[in-house]
């Protein structure tokens, strides 16, 4: 029996070595540019339009990490305040969207409508109360209250909490509390329950 021997493959040289280098050398300027930490920036530094090394944090630089529940309470013409409803803004999923997801926008509204109300709350209800973003959360919730079908409501309240989402080890923590919002008009149309 005779030893077999294995042929070693050369190293890439040449143009073929370059080109390893260079993919490899884009790669790892890549996996850096994403580190949040400090001492990689001057790795961005060298690419400041991103065309070498991509940000992947552009689109989201401090994603979210919670989900925000509204929930409302009515108050009756008997004078007879409701317990608290949560207000479904997030559908199930269903496998078509992950192509065509058009009602992804009422949630993202709706977020988008509480952060602003909660940014300007340190400066006090009053102008908070004044902004587009609250009217049209209470316009919305009146809508939804109106179209619901239940007993007449003279008015309502509604509050806004932060959750995890789906991880319910951490509890709901309640952001803010309206004040009481007269109930007097009839729904818009397009809203779920009420025809266009």
């Amino acid at each position: 029996m005779t030893p077999r021997t294995t042929a070693r493959r050369p190293l890439p040289g040449g143009a073929d070595g370059v080109v390893l280098l260079a993919a490899a050398a884009l790669l790892v300027g890549t996996m850096c540019s994403q580190h949040p930490h400090p001492s990689f920036n001057r790795v961005r530094r060298m690419d400041p339009l991103s065309t070498l090394f991509p940000n992947w944090c552009f689109f989201a630089p401090t994603p979210a990490q919670h989900d925000f529940q509204f929930y409302y309470r009515t108050l009756s013409e008997a004078e007879e305040t409701s317990e608290w409803i949560p207000l479904e803004v997030i559908a199930g999923r269903r496998l078509r969207q992950i192509a065509w997801y058009p009602e992804r926008r009422a949630e993202k509204a709706i977020f988008d409508l509480g952060t602003e109300v909660l940014r300007h709350l340190d400066k006090g209800f009053g102008p908070a109360g004044t902004l587009p973003s609250y009217r049209l959360l209470c316009s919305h919730l009146g809508d939804v209250i109106a179209a619901s079908g239940g007993a007449p409501a003279k008015g309502f309240q509604f509050s806004l909490t932060r959750n995890a989402g789906y991880d319910t080890s951490e509890e709901p923590e309640v952001l803010f509390v309206s004040p009481y919002t007269p109930l007097s008009r009839t729904p818009a149309p397009g809203v779920e329950g009420v025809p266009a």
